[in-house]
């Protein structure tokens, strides 16, 4: 059983388009995996200016920058990230800002 191929860039187009008329400054479309699914794939839109605030790590993930420019916090360490960056995600707190308009996608492994 496969599934057609997802163009992610076109997403991350249309996606930053919703999170510019967002309040909040984001977007988010789950791509692959979700409820029943130990592997959930997100597309992640941000704003400049806009992120997630500080939360848990749902499971083991990494972060793909497909556009813009993005910051990852965790305690006194950050990573920046640009188009073409794999970050992993620590497990601990962390937040993610966006220092420019930028799209990511979010690979999650939830634990079980």
């Amino acid at each position: 059983m496969g599934m057609e191929p997802i163009s992610l860039d076109t997403r991350a187009g249309q996606l930053l388009e919703r999170a510019a008329a967002a309040s909040s400054g984001r977007a988010a479309d789950t791509v692959y995996g979700g409820h029943g699914h130990a592997l959930r794939q997100t597309l992640l839109a941000l704003t400049a200016g806009s992120g997630l605030a500080e939360h848990e790590s749902p499971g083991e993930a990494t972060l793909l920058v497909l556009r813009g420019h993005v910051r990852l916090s965790s305690g006194d360490a950050s990573w920046e990230g640009r188009p073409g960056d794999l970050l992993a995600i620590p497990d601990a707190r962390h937040s993610l800002d966006a220092v420019e308009d930028s799209a990511v996608l979010l690979t999650v492994v939830k634990r079980p």
